[in-house]
């Protein structure tokens, strides 16, 4: 039995997941959104090419996770793969890795990652002061 995908739903999905409002989302799209239209799209089944398209570029996500991600075969496929039987404890007294450099790479991510927040904060800010000029 095929899995229907509900593209309005992922959108939702998606635009929770990185913590964008509805308002910011429409912001984005321009003039003819509004938070309203927006929260309209959660009831599609499938969203038109050029409108999902638009949201793929606002969301920096691509155009193919609204098509084909499907919820329940995400959680079928966790629920299936880890059991209270698959997952145990190992000890190992001679690990492969070098404990320190992963230590490194883990620090090294972490800055890369906050410099990207930071980048991306920035950028929000050129967005809210783009908002509020338009607004006065």
């Amino acid at each position: 039995m095929e899995q229907k995908i509900h593209q309005g739903r992922n959108v939702k999905r998606f635009r929770e997941m990185l913590g964008i409002k509805q308002e910011a989302l429409a912001f984005d799209l321009g003039n003819d959104w509004n938070q309203k239209k927006i929260s309209m799209l959660k009831q599609k089944d499938v969203i038109e090419d050029d409108i999902l398209d638009q949201i793929s570029h606002a969301l920096k996500i691509p155009i193919e996770a609204f098509q084909n991600f499907d919820e329940e075969q995400a959680v079928n496929i966790i629920s299936n793969t880890f059991s209270d039987n698959s997952i145990g404890y190992q000890k190992n007294d001679n690990p492969i890795f070098n404990p320190v450099e992963q230590v490194l790479k883990l620090h090294e991510e972490k800055i890369s990652l906050y410099e990207r927040m930071l980048k991306e904060k920035d950028e929000m800010m050129v967005r809210l002061e783009r908002l509020i000029n338009n607004h006065l």
